[in-house]
């Protein structure tokens, strides 16, 4: 079991900028993936940023340069940095941890999710 505790989602104007971050626990595998995913009510939750470990990351199109994902020196906390915030990039931010290897591998686990609202 991995265990996902997020925090940093607030409200905040057009053009600012936040900062995510979650923290895994539990039996963590490697190599594994952590990445940020977000919904909106009616919408499939979109992934939006990954970092594997060893530091490779992607990024949704949709980011265009505006967010920067990372992990800490032991790979258990991500964080993910939000500039030029939008009112379109208002959703709840759910953090993911996935296995590559081991037992869980290519099983999902998710955080309670952190709501970001932007304001015009």
């Amino acid at each position: 079991q991995v265990q996902l505790v997020e925090s940093g989602g607030d409200l905040v104007l057009s053009g600012g900028s936040l900062r995510l971050s979650c923290a895994a626990s539990g039996s963590i595998n490697s190599p594994n993936v952590m990445g940020w995913y977000r919904q909106v009510p009616g919408h499939e939750r979109e992934r939006v940023a990954s970092a594997f470990t060893g530091r490779v990351t992607t990024y949704a199109d949709f980011v265009e340069g505006r967010f920067t994902i990372s992990r800490d020196g032991a790979e258990r906390t991500v964080y993910l940095q939000m500039n030029n915030l939008r009112p379109e990039d208002t959703a709840v931010y759910y953090c993911n941890y996935r296995s590559m290897a081991g037992q869980d591998r290519g099983l999902d686990y998710w955080g309670q999710g952190t709501q970001v609202t932007v304001s015009s």
